[in-house]
């Protein structure tokens, strides 16, 4: 069950990502990017072979929420990671630690499936809503 809505913002892409908790929200963020960047061609043959725990810094939520998406953004394009799994152990306001998962990027299993080049602030927004955690963030494609 997909966890985000796909959004048209002019050159850009947006979504929109829901959650019942904050941690919720951003680990299905971090996996919603990872779905659109890439497509596995064959699950059979993609195993985790990488464990990471990163430790993220913001200035409030929205600068949090950017500053975690743009790490995974970096994971695969400067690093040829594929996030497999994605576990937020702690959050706040100001830190997050997540607890990830990755697969080294192979053409012969993955599909490139949008070229996303960065991670904006625009509209960028983490919000409490009475269902529980919404978050919005449009990107550089």
């Amino acid at each position: 069950m997909k966890n985000y809505r796909v959004f048209d913002h002019t050159a850009d892409l947006g979504i929109e990502i829901l959650g019942q908790t904050q941690a919720d929200l951003f680990s299905h963020a971090a996996m919603a990017l990872s779905d659109l960047l890439v497509e596995e061609v064959d699950v059979r043959k993609t195993a985790s072979t990488e464990t990471r725990t990163l430790v993220i810094d913001g200035a409030d939520s929205p600068d949090l929420f950017v500053n975690f998406l743009r790490e995974i953004l970096y994971l695969f394009n400067g690093e040829g990671l594929v996030l497999t799994v994605c576990r937020i152990a702690q959050i706040d306001a100001g830190r997050l630690t997540a607890d990830i998962r990755c697969c080294r990027y192979d053409a012969r299993k993955h599909r490139v499936k949008k070229e996303i080049k960065a991670v904006t602030y625009h509209q960028a927004a983490v919000v409490k809503t009475a269902k529980g955690w919404q978050g919005r963030v449009i990107f550089d494609v």
